[in-house]
């Protein structure tokens, strides 16, 4: 039997904490809540969790600066809750490391639903020597074998053990920022969009038709920038990833 998930709740409101423990619970985690920021960290640092949810307005520590501290060793999903609706406050959020937010009050199925879509990946691997599992991919158009490797100007990644290197040098992405380089390496340079790449985050078809807000497409954005700085990549002259304006995004061409 396959040791149960872990999940952690960083929360200072005792009712919202014991909601968000129930809603892990039911979905299959073993829960451990913790009342403040810094008692968050070590909490994280010990267990090892799967997925963290964390609130913004905690009472040592804010959710920012506790989801930067988590992500020095932690690349678990983070999640995070606050009552604050200003889109800068949900940026900053998604650029100190966290992969998805919800607004309070929340519905408690949305939050498992999330939760559910980030526990689906990474997928696996189809067999050596069958097709990626995007059906419009190029064939070879960034060097990929088949089996989950990609090389592209001096970038390689590994689906199986979830590494991307660049020249060489080893990087530390977010599990978010890892699937959306792969999910460009995949497509080589048929553009995706933002809307696409949202479904991919949530483990949806392509085409299934569901709601996609502003803010979900932001948050791409606020991701894809977060990994163009990591790569070490240029917005105006792309060597890896390439903004096709107003649509979304495609792979830059080979270098020649």
């Amino acid at each position: 039997m396959s040791e149960a998930r872990v999940g952690l709740v960083i929360e200072d409101d005792q009712d919202i904490r014991e909601l968000v423990r129930a809603v892990l619970t039911q979905a299959g985690f073993d829960v451990t809540v913790a009342g403040s920021g810094s008692e968050g960290v070590k909490a994280a640092r010990i267990l090892n969790p799967d997925v963290i949810t964390l609130d913004l307005g905690l009472p040592d520590i804010d959710g920012f600066e506790v989801s930067r501290q988590i992500r020095e060793f932690s690349d678990a999903y983070i999640v995070m809750l606050t009552a604050r609706a200003e889109e800068l406050d949900t940026l900053i959020g998604l650029e100190s490391g966290a992969d998805d937010y919800l607004t309070k009050p929340f519905r408690p199925r949305e939050l498992r639903a999330r939760i559910a879509a980030m526990m689906r990946r990474p997928r696996s691997l189809p067999d050596a020597g069958e097709s990626a599992p995007v059906s419009d991919r190029p064939a070879d158009a960034v060097g990929g074998s088949g089996n989950g490797h990609y090389s592209h100007n001096g970038l390689d990644l590994s689906y199986a053990s979830r590494s991307v290197s660049v020249d060489g040098q080893e990087l530390n992405l977010t599990r978010t920022e890892f699937e959306l380089l792969f999910t460009l390496l995949e497509a080589g340079r048929t553009v995706r969009t933002k809307s696409d790449l949202v479904r991919r985050l949530r483990d949806e078809d392509y085409d299934v038709g569901s709601y996609i807000s502003e803010a979900d497409e932001r948050s791409v954005e606020v991701h894809m920038g977060n990994l163009r700085k990591k790569l070490g990549d240029s917005p105006q002259q792309p060597r890896w990833l390439q903004t096709v304006r107003g649509v979304g995004y495609r792979l830059a061409p080979g270098e020649r």
